[in-house]
């Protein structure tokens, strides 16, 4: 396979957002009834939509409201915006893409403000990626369906057998499957048996996909 470009999921693989993201929704949702722990709620939640958080949420008894996720969503940007950092070696894994001349973008079920607030916390790296956002809530076509994932190829001009996406969700991995694209699972804390049901190899480094797709 020669890959010619690199698709990345945003929280968990560019963004060390997703823990203080769980930790915020586990006190919200404990605040409207509903106890879970941060393993029930990854298992639940992770690479899905804030969306489909309420609508499961609300099915398991929390009455979350009308308003609850733009609510939800002002808190989290807030936080974003002042604490969310890059996963170790993003920027020298992206200069390495550069280097070799493999084209790379973003696709998240996060909507743009959200990657904004995240990403732009970090000007250099959102400077190189504020073209190539693509979301999937945005766009009306959320992970686990593959039109995400094909959408930044067609923008990028790689067919999707060139193309390889970096997840650390489920739905993710199968939005890859389903796009017909190669999935390396990211899993850095080695939680990976459900990414590997899903179709994803598995890396725990950020550092080791040049090799994992060539370029060692």
């Amino acid at each position: 396979m020669s890959v010619k470009a690199v698709l990345f999921d945003c929280d968990g693989v560019l963004v060390d957002s997703e823990p203080m993201t769980f930790l915020a929704l586990q006190e919200d949702l404990a605040a409207h009834g509903l106890d879970l722990t941060i393993p029930q709620m990854e298992a639940l939640f992770l690479g899905g939509t804030l969306e489909r958080v309420q609508r499961v949420a609300n099915d398991m008894g929390a009455g979350l409201g009308p308003g609850w996720c733009e609510a939800f969503y002002a808190r989290l940007y807030a936080m974003l915006r002042d604490r969310a950092e890059l996963m170790p070696g993003v920027e020298s894994l992206l200069d390495r893409l550069d280097a070799a001349g493999i084209a790379y973008a973003v696709g998240s079920n996060g909507r743009r403000a959200k990657m904004q607030a995240s990403l732009g916390r970090h000007p250099a790296l959102w400077a190189r990626l504020q073209d190539r956002l693509f979301s999937g809530q945005d766009l009306g076509c959320p992970k686990p369906a593959p039109d995400l994932y094909l959408t930044a190829a067609a923008f990028l001009g790689v067919a999707p057998a060139d193309c390889v996406v970096v997840e650390d969700s489920c739905p993710g991995a199968q939005a890859a499957q389903a796009a017909g694209m190669r999935c390396l699972g990211y899993a850095p804390q080695g939680h990976s048996a459900a990414l590997r049901a899903a179709g994803a190899e598995i890396f725990t480094d950020l550092a080791a996909l040049p090799g994992l797709i060539g370029l060692a």
